[in-house]
């Protein structure tokens, strides 16, 4: 019975950060209201007030476990391989993405650049942490391509920083201009295209 009440709060916590994230893509952060975030996770509000003190702690919670967690995954689990050619590694996972969206899945965008568009400039606690999101990806990024100059596969004339952030950047363009098109097309192709232009790094 204990076990059950202990695991009873993780799971509305859960349920919680799972209907805030949806209805934060469907509708933006600012228009989500929060009775449809609790009438789509099914808790009462105060169950919500239990976890989160409102809105924005709700909100700020999102982007650092619903948000940061698979999206860094998705980019960065493809690199870990030590073994692996760093620059036939991120061609990979660029490739990877660009099959990853079904030919409805790009209306909505991408989550981390909504949110960033939206609550950077309205909101300190939000900039911080999308700011800590972008960041942690882009230094994966510049760790591979360090890696890639250590064993001497990537040209040492390469900026490895700013490559990695032209990357993330390219990236997240390419996700606003493919949701603004509402082409998943766009998206592969822009990847696509990303992809071949890391082999101009190559030493």
């Amino acid at each position: 019975m204990k076990e059950g009440r202990t695991r009873a709060p993780e799971e509305t916590r859960r349920r919680l950060l799972e209907a805030a994230f949806q209805e934060f893509h469907l509708n933006g952060f600012q228009a989500a209201r929060v009775d449809a975030i609790l009438e789509r996770a099914g808790v009462t509000k105060g169950a919500m007030y239990h976890h989160f003190p409102d809105k924005t702690s709700l909100g700020y919670a999102v982007v650092e476990e619903v948000i940061r967690v698979p999206l860094l995954e998705a980019y960065i689990d493809g690199l870990r391989d030590e073994d692996a050619d760093p620059i036939d590694a991120l061609q990979a996972v660029l490739r990877h993405r660009a099959d990853d969206f079904e030919a409805g899945g790009i209306e909505l965008g991408c989550p981390l650049n909504n949110l960033t568009q939206e609550m950077s400039p309205l909101d300190e606690g939000f900039r911080v942490r999308l700011a800590a999101t972008l960041d942690a990806w882009t230094d994966a990024f510049t760790a591979t391509l360090e890696r890639g100059q250590r064993i001497g596969s990537v040209r040492e004339d390469v900026d490895a920083r700013a490559v990695a952030r032209l990357l993330v950047a390219a990236i997240e363009g390419s996700f606003g201009m493919a949701k603004n098109a509402r082409s998943v097309e766009l998206l592969r192709s822009n990847l696509t295209t990303l992809a071949g232009f890391l082999d101009t790094l190559r030493a």
